[in-house]
């Protein structure tokens, strides 16, 4: 671009009206009239090219750091070179620095007093009457860098060094910074007005810099240009007027955005005690619940039928059971398919009177977070897989309602569902594990159903592979010995199965063994079931990662739906159990055997696997004797008590009810309560679940 279309990208910038052509920059004449009469440089030559090149320097990383900041990730520039500066190079800039600072403060003091920028423009002029037109320009765009490399020195810093925090805070910068999105087309026209103000000013100081012993006075275009040279002066000098202004109106700006900050958290905080008291008061239905949580106003449809695909009100929730599921767009498509087909067999079975509930999805986002173009396709892409009631748009439920969720039913990230009754009343804070348990048979889901199922659970084979296996439930129908096992290792489930079939050989039982995997691992798992099919080991195995999700998603409930009853007493067998197989898959690997619905044994894969090796050397008589279940457990016992580890179990804090006690199901003393930092890198791993073993400590 030339000097006289960058004149004219520079005045439309400043205006912002449209571009001038450059015929009509004649007529700033009469703009720049008086600043031509009083022009009279006193003759003495001033080298402003050093001055400019910290200037630019200013300017360039300023203007690099500000782009940063439109994406929240303000830091040091690191791509452009460091520069040293020599005691020669800055004279200049010691002859000069007390006009610097008082341009500085005219411009400061100006526009904060809301002078127009022609009349600042114009007084600056009047300080700069003895100077050359490159020197005049040179001085205001230092004046103006001090206050940009301020501010963006201040931005970058202060998050590390305590006085630019202090100052930072004084400018409000923390404000700015926080609605630096919405603020990025303000920042991008800013650092495009100062990279032409740089590219006109050296333009200027190259004119001036041209030999006069080569130039002709009367050449036309000389001519020309020297008459163009106060014009271009002129809107360069407004142009940094109006950059200046811009930076101050930041600041300002900063103090409006603190003050509606402090005025919507203090909303927010109202809100959500609201919504506590509504919750801790009798309604005559569960309307103004409901309304508080998702949506209170009555001018637009909040909700969306997966059945008809339309949007509708809260209307067709009043006086129901209404099942909340609250979750973020990460919720799987295994979670989706169980709850599906859970939700359409309550329908179906449910006693007519008795059916009359619903159930919606209410998506938790950060709020703070950009809502782009891929998290709407994800959104919607999760919605329309739901044959449930949906909240329309993520944006209806506010933050309070987020604080809300997260204080009152511990929600943090995973999957909860919480249950109302008719009038709105919470039944249950998280129904989602009895529905992992028992699925449709855990109807109306809630607190008092969780516990009369657990009364009449027992520990056997059905609890754990009800609703997954059809094929093992046959086998316990039969009566027939059934091995359950898994782990990582592909050389001991070939040692194991083949152990195990030469056992049931020699007592002759009928022994079935399923592989059912890790409860996270699911490339090793896969490499086992592909190493099960290529040596052809006589044992089935859960082809589905699905099946095996399922497995110990709903173990692990077990345990999460008996902490949030308050059931972790030593005496409820059931939950030591639960937590030895849990513990025991942590530990590498796990059997489980059972002749029929009975368990025989829930156990460690070495100590299992040793007890099978041992069987001709040790128990084969008492096999003969007493039979396999009885010879087989007993040894067993005495194996593991000489090798038996205590346990360890890490609660992730996306679990949200985390126990304050627990015991050690195999020591059953009170366990050591410790913060863990772990890093997960095997994918689909369980986030919310951890159990590893340690040393039992000693007294």
């Amino acid at each position: 671009m030339n000097s006289i279309g960058k004149l004219g990208a520079m005045q439309q910038l400043v205006k912002g009206g449209r571009m001038m052509p450059a015929a009509a920059i004649s007529d700033d004449s009469v703009l720049v009239k008086k600043i031509v009469a009083e022009h009279n440089p006193e003759g003495i030559e001033y080298d402003v090219r050093p001055l400019l090149q910290i200037v630019e320097d200013v300017l360039i990383r300023s203007t690099l750091s500000s782009e940063g900041a439109t994406t929240g990730a303000l830091g040091r520039v690191d791509h452009v070179e460091d520069r040293s500066y020599h005691p020669g190079q800055t004279n200049t800039l010691e002859a000069l620095s007390a006009k610097i600072d008082r341009i500085s403060c005219e411009i400061s003091y100006k526009t904060l007093g809301g002078v127009d920028a022609h009349s600042t423009t114009v007084g600056i002029f009047d300080m700069l009457t003895i100077f050359k037109w490159d020197v005049k320009i040179v001085l205001a765009l230092a004046a103006f860098a001090l206050t940009y490399g301020e501010f963006w020195l201040l931005a970058q810093i202060h998050d590390k060094n305590q006085l630019a925090k202090s100052m930072a805070i004084l400018k409000q910068l923390p404000s700015i910074m926080e609605h630096a999105s919405s603020l990025k087309p303000r920042f991008d026209t800013l650092n495009d007005l100062v990279r032409i103000i740089v590219e006109v000013t050296k333009c200027v100081i190259e004119f001036h810099d041209l030999p006069s012993q080569y130039i002709t006075q009367d050449i036309t275009a000389y001519t020309t240009a020297y008459n163009y040279i106060p014009v271009a002066s002129y809107w360069t000098i407004r142009s940094i007027v109006a950059c200046a202004a811009q930076i101050t109106s930041l600041t300002t700006l900063g103090y409006e955005y603190a003050f509606q900050s402090f005025s919507r958290k203090k909303m927010d905080a109202e809100a959500y005690q609201m919504l506590r008291d509504l919750f801790s008061k009798p309604h005559t239905d569960n309307m103004k619940v409901l309304k508080a949580l998702i949506y209170a106003q009555d001018d637009i449809l909040p909700l969306y039928d997966g059945v008809t695909k339309k949007r509708v009100s809260l209307e067709p929730l009043r006086r129901k059971n209404v099942l909340l599921l609250f979750s973020g767009m990460e919720i799987s498509t295994d979670e989706l398919l169980i709850l599906e087909q859970i939700y359409n067999e309550s329908k179906a079975h449910a006693p007519r009177m008795e059916s009359r509930y619903e159930l919606v999805w209410i998506p938790i986002l950060d709020p703070n977070s950009e809502w782009t173009e891929l998290k709407k396709k994800q959104f919607e892409s999760v919605q329309e897989n739901m044959s449930w009631y949906s909240v329309y748009h993520p944006s209806l439920i506010g933050k309070p309602v987020i604080w809300f969720i997260q204080s009152e039913w511990k929600y943090k990230n995973k999957p909860i569902l919480v249950v109302l009754d008719p009038q709105g009343r919470v039944s249950c804070p998280n129904a989602i594990h009895m529905m992992w348990i028992w699925g449709s048979a855990a109807y109306p889901f809630t607190s008092s159903r969780e516990e009369a199922l657990w009364k009449e659970e027992t520990w056997r084979l059905e609890l754990l592979v009800d609703g997954i296996d059809q094929e093992i439930l046959n086998w316990i129908k039969d009566g027939k010995y059934i091995f359950l096992f898994g782990g990582d290792d592909p050389e001991w489930v070939r040692r194991f199965v083949k152990e195990a079939r030469r056992v049931a050989m020699a007592t002759q039982i009928p022994l079935e063994m399923v592989y059912v995997g890790k409860s996270n691992k699911r490339e090793q798992v896969q490499k086992i079931i592909d190493t099960i099919i290529r040596d052809k080991l006589n044992t089935q195995y859960w082809s589905e990662q699905s099946m095996i999700w399922f497995f110990w998603t709903r173990l692990q409930s077990m345990l999460f739906s008996k902490l949030q009853l308050k059931q972790t007493d030593d005496d409820d067998h059931v939950m030591q159990e639960i937590k030895k197989l849990l513990s025991y898959d942590k530990q590498g690997g796990w059997i489980v055997l059972a002749r029929g619905s009975h368990i025989v044994v829930n156990g460690h894969a070495t100590t299992g696997f040793q007890t099978l090796v041992e069987f001709d050397a040790v128990w084969k008589d008492h096999a003969d004797r007493e039979g396999f279940e009885s010879a087989f457990k007993n040894h067993y016992d005495k194996v593991h008590s000489v090798v038996s580890p205590c346990c360890k179990f890490e609660f992730s804090h996306a679990m949200g009810r985390i126990p304050e006690r627990l015991t050690c199901p195999e020591c059953r003393r009170n366990m050591h309560v410790l913060t863990t930092f772990q890093c997960c890198h095997d994918e689909k791993i369980d986030e919310d679940f951890f159990v590893s073993t340690v040393t039992p400590p000693t007294n």
